[in-house]
């Protein structure tokens, strides 16, 4: 690919400044090198072009993007069911669950389902929600608050910043 600017800043193979020349100089310069001229900011004015090894430059690329990535976490949304008859014991227990979640880093969805003729007790099952959020209010934080999705509350929790 050629360098179509008219006039370049260029930059040595040691990374010292060699001015602002036009872009055949710079040429001669790198094959006088025996090395590629590679235009590094082209959105600079006058674009900045580095005398390298091109075939070096794009092996150093990819290297620091594989290593953005390794450190790239995701995150993952991870369930915890409960129903409305839950005992206290069970939902220490479930608390604990995805309090272990929440501190690996993923958020939290707490699906609340209701079967049969437990739907005519929606209001205490929020009860059960906020007695949840209670248990991890230090670590965590409401994402979405309880909502009715068909028969079953879903809220999500992910970890306080």
């Amino acid at each position: 690919m050629r360098i179509r600017d008219k006039e370049v800043r260029v930059i040595s193979q040691d990374g010292e400044q060699l001015g602002i020349m036009s872009s055949k100089e710079a040429m001669k310069l790198a094959r006088a090198a025996d090395l590629d001229l590679v235009k590094i900011a082209p959105t600079a004015k006058p674009p900045v072009c580095k005398i390298i090894d091109y075939g070096k430059y794009r092996y150093e690329l990819a290297r620091k993007e594989k290593e953005a990535k390794k450190k790239q976490r995701t995150m993952e949304v991870k369930e915890v069911r409960l129903s409305p008859n839950i005992d206290p014991n069970d939902l220490n227990t479930k608390a604990n669950q995805a309090r272990k979640f929440i501190s690996k880093g993923d958020k939290v969805k707490v699906t609340l389902r209701f079967r049969g003729r437990e739907m005519a007790h929606v209001n205490y099952s929020k009860q059960i929600l906020d007695s949840f959020c209670e248990k991890l209010e230090d670590i965590a934080v409401v994402d979405k608050p309880p909502k009715m999705e068909g028969r079953s509350m879903v809220m999500f929790l992910s970890e306080k910043r």
